[in-house]
């Protein structure tokens, strides 16, 4: 894995006793939760992501967002209710990732709440697809506050990107990119860190290297290989990578496919993160995209309640009697290499 000075820095920079506190006895109550049965939680998530929207300009074939397939309600985070939420959270949270579905950008107030997530000095986070970096948005953007930024760039000519990225223009993903790079050099700013993520599927897989070459050219901070998941895996998908230490999933000796990683019973997911939606409902974790396995819901209670009651609980439980069981938990990534060296 490689190391960046100046983002690792800037992450120590927002630590504090209280959130070190925290994030220990998570790890100590998780640690002891395996020796029984029963789930004991102690102390609030070190992550949390925020939906800013489920809205997206492009129509990638694996995404709900993408698909228009969502069985929830969608729609834009409010400002108000992001400042509310993110109130009860500040003093434990070590960073913050503003994604969940949907292209962040869409939502109009977006940058605002960055802003204030910044401001309370938290690490914030979040992954674009790159479409809406005009010149004012990336100085914006700068000047948000924003720690770390995820482009998604999943081809170097428009004939491979467009095959995953759907509607999708990598014109504009390389001038939106350019434009945060320019903005970073006229306001001397180390961030946010630029990273290309490449989401290696069977037609990309051959542009790995270019896409290394491209980062540098652009000038670009990182590149990180994603391996994707994919739904409809068992009998085999034409986005399954043939080079077999990007795909999540391995070939059987009857010709279909499982995922590779064992399916433990226990998921430090489940202590030390969640996921907000946009409207405010608390689900596990981001495989949970349609809400179906929801905590409860902020609009009518504090997030500490939320965070401990009955439902979370029993969530917890069922994972320690069987994750095969768990619809959402059988085609994830915990226990998976999610990034993959070149």
């Amino acid at each position: 894995m490689s190391f960046y000075l100046s983002d690792t820095l800037n992450f120590i920079s927002k630590l504090s006793f209280k959130k070190a506190w925290n994030v220990t006895k998570l790890y100590a109550s998780y640690q002891l939760t395996k020796l029984r049965t029963k789930p004991v939680v102690w102390g609030l998530p070190m992550t949390v992501s925020f939906e800013p929207t489920t809205a997206c300009n492009l129509k990638c074939p694996e995404c709900p967002s993408g698909l228009r397939s969502f069985s929830r309600a969608t729609g834009n985070l409010k400002p108000d209710f992001f400042r509310q939420s993110i109130n009860q959270l500040s003093d434990t949270l070590l960073y913050l990732i503003f994604y969940f579905q949907g292209e962040p950008f869409i939502n109009p107030a977006f940058l605002d709440m960055v802003k204030y997530a910044a401001d309370k000095n938290i690490y914030t986070i979040t992954s674009t697809n790159a479409h809406f970096i005009t010149d004012n948005v990336a100085k914006r953007t700068v000047q948000s506050g924003l720690d770390r930024m995820i482009i998604s760039i999943d081809g170097t000519t428009q004939e491979v990107y467009e095959q995953y990225r759907k509607e999708g223009s990598l014109e504009k993903v390389i001038e939106g990119t350019k434009n945060m790079v320019k903005w970073k050099n006229k306001l001397n700013s180390q961030t946010p860190h630029l990273i290309f993520q490449f989401l290696v599927v069977k037609p990309n897989e051959h542009q790995i290297d270019e896409v290394y070459s491209l980062a540098q050219k652009i000038g670009v901070d990182e590149v990180k290989l994603k391996s994707a998941q994919v739904y409809d895996y068992k009998n085999g998908n034409p986005l399954i990578p043939t080079q077999e230490k990007y795909a999540r999933y391995a070939k059987q000796k009857d010709g279909s496919y499982a995922v590779k990683n064992n399916l433990i019973n226990h998921c430090w997911k489940l202590w030390h993160a969640c996921v907000i939606t946009w409207n405010g409902t608390i689900v596990p974790c981001c495989f949970d995209k349609d809400a179906k396995y929801e905590f409860g819901s902020l609009q009518n209670d504090s997030f500490k309640h939320v965070w401990q009651n009955e439902k979370a609980d029993n969530f917890r439980s069922q994972i320690r009697k069987g994750r095969d069981k768990i619809d959402i938990c059988s085609n994830c990534t915990e226990g998976c290499k999610v990034w993959v060296d070149s």
